[in-house]
């Protein structure tokens, strides 16, 4: 997995959780993150954070699928669609 990789990866999907690109490269996610700060850095990537749309305040979602990142390198606004992970939440 490179840089280029993970740009391919966004540009494909518009948005995508860390926890899917993980598993797409399989790479650990604290691997991936740190690659995805580099295109943050360069202003090509905007994370967001879907924990307040998962439905409940458990704290028990693993972080890697509350953390949605989009590409965002061409300018235009990208609409961020809400990840559904309720199925399996421990906190339902």
């Amino acid at each position: 997995m490179i840089l280029a990789d993970i740009k391919r990866y966004l540009m494909a999907r518009k948005q995508a959780s860390l926890a899917d690109i993980a598993v797409h490269f399989d790479a650990d996610p604290d691997a991936v993150r740190g690659m995805l700060e580099h295109w943050i850095r360069k202003g090509r990537v905007q994370k967001h954070s879907v924990y307040a749309s998962c439905g409940s305040s458990c704290d028990k979602c693993d972080p890697a699928t509350t953390e949605v990142y989009s590409w965002g390198g061409s300018g235009e606004a990208v609409q961020v669609v809400p990840v559904e992970f309720n199925a399996g939440c421990p906190g339902d």
